[in-house]
């Protein structure tokens, strides 16, 4: 064997270097050019979580929020979540999703995706297929827009309904989707919201709590009792939103991977806890527990859950899930009688409340030393961005509320007569009664 003796000069590392240089070449320019892989079984669960969150806005909110309307008026609050569902579908694909997801602004984006027309069927956003991803983005749009109508449900004209609709969507849950979820200044700051605690919860909350306050209260709120016309309406629709909010906390991770796990579990059992701290309470100190309670509870905990169910541990989880009932139930039962408003399916007791309380516990249960796996180093600083991101949510949501409904006040008017009220907005709206 002949042993080469003779110096390394810097000509001679470069020949000997050289050959495995090229050799990485190929490896190089391949990894400049990587795209995006599709993986068929997360494509798989999310065109599952995309049903489910469907099936959660119909049949399932329209049986919870129409069992809880009276006899009279359950056919227009359903048609009513029906139609703004399906109307924000189309404006979601539209221009929805462009505003929202293409472009560099941290408060709108871009024109980019216009009627999705250059999105490719073979494009793909992650692991699945970026027009899948646009129609599950849909499926949130429109269930929050459908969710702030039951604040001032059975005394709202249908056209005026709709003309808020669209002016919230487009101006309200666009602008904080995009700073949370499009890359905006909220995610900037790192505000932690997994599935739409601000977002969607607390946005759609306070829009119920001012639409209630500028439409009024329903003639004879306050002097005869207003009852849920059929609660088994209630607990059906409450049970399939229980379900299909799998689809909407466990497909927010945009896949099947090593969370889901987590998230599907915290999302039961927070749930599960809240349903039962809810009927307790009612039950200590209202002397019955109730299936209006029970199915409410529930609500509560899929709330609170949402933001923070991919960061806290299941203790905490459990933990949110019994402070969550106790708050919202306070917030229906006494904050609601103290402050005389008429939220007709307390949006805002259950849905604003329960998003605040999962925003904000988010900071201390996600942390590790209370056993959450968020990256969380700093509870008060977190705890302040959370604060930050509740705040920007309940101002911008009530500013854009007031000014959508002065513009249906303006064009169509807000409410109908006073005797068709009372006739009931089924047969005068819509012609159509909902039983012999």
């Amino acid at each position: 064997m002949r042993i080469d003796l003779a110096p390394m000069t810097p000509s001679r590392r470069l020949r000997a270097i050289l050959p495995g240089l090229l050799a990485l070449l190929p490896a190089l320019a391949s990894a400049q050019d990587a795209k995006p892989v599709l993986d068929t079984g997360d494509t798989a669960w999310m065109l599952a979580s995309t049903v489910l969150v469907i099936m959660m806005a119909v049949p399932g909110l329209a049986l919870f929020y129409g069992g809880q309307v009276r006899s009279k008026n359950v056919l227009s609050t359903s048609i009513q979540v029906f139609v703004v569902f399906s109307l924000l579908t189309v404006l979601w694909v539209v221009y929805g999703y462009s505003l929202a997801f293409t472009g560099e602004g941290r408060f709108i984006g871009g024109f980019d995706a216009l009627l999705v027309s250059n999105i490719s069927p073979d494009a793909v956003s992650g692991t699945i297929p970026e027009l899948l991803f646009v129609a599950f983005q849909a499926t949130f749009a429109a269930i929050t827009t459908a969710l702030a109508v039951g604040g001032f449900a059975e005394r709202t004209k249908f056209s005026a309904v709709l003309i808020f609709a669209v002016i919230w969507f487009t101006c309200s849950y666009l602008v904080i989707a995009r700073a949370v979820w499009g890359g905006g200044w909220i995610a900037d700051l790192g505000a932690i919201d997994y599935a739409g605690g601000t977002v969607v919860h607390i946005n759609a909350g306070i829009a119920g709590l001012v639409g209630a306050l500028i439409v009024g209260k329903r003639l004879g709120y306050g002097t005869t009792a207003i009852q849920p016309h059929n609660l088994p309406y209630v607990l059906t629709g409450a049970s399939l939103l229980w379900v299909g909010w799998f689809g909407f906390n466990v497909g927010s991770g945009l896949g099947a991977g090593v969370s889901s796990g987590l998230v599907l579990l915290n999302t039961y059992v927070c749930t599960a806890a809240a349903v039962i701290a809810w009927v307790f309470a009612e039950w200590i100190f209202k002397g019955k527990p109730t299936v209006l309670g029970a199915a409410s509870g529930a609500i509560a905990g899929l709330v609170a859950i949402t933001p923070s169910c991919g960061s806290v541990g299941v203790a905490g989880a459990i933990v949110l899930g019994l402070i969550a009932g106790v708050i919202c139930l306070w917030a229906v039962a006494s904050l609601k009688k103290a402050l005389g408003y008429d939220d007709s399916l307390d949006v805002f007791g259950v849905h604003a409340v329960g998003g605040i309380v999962g925003a904000l516990g988010v900071a201390i249960l996600g942390a590790p030393s209370f056993g959450g796996v968020a990256e969380i180093d700093n509870i008060g600083r977190q705890f302040g961005v959370q604060a930050i991101s509740v705040l920007f949510t309940i101002v911008w949501s009530t500013l854009i509320t007031v000014i959508a409904f002065a513009v249906a006040k303006f064009t169509v008017g807000l409410r109908p007569g006073d005797d068709t009220e009372r006739e009931g907005l089924d047969l005068a709206e819509h012609g159509e009664r909902a039983y012999d």
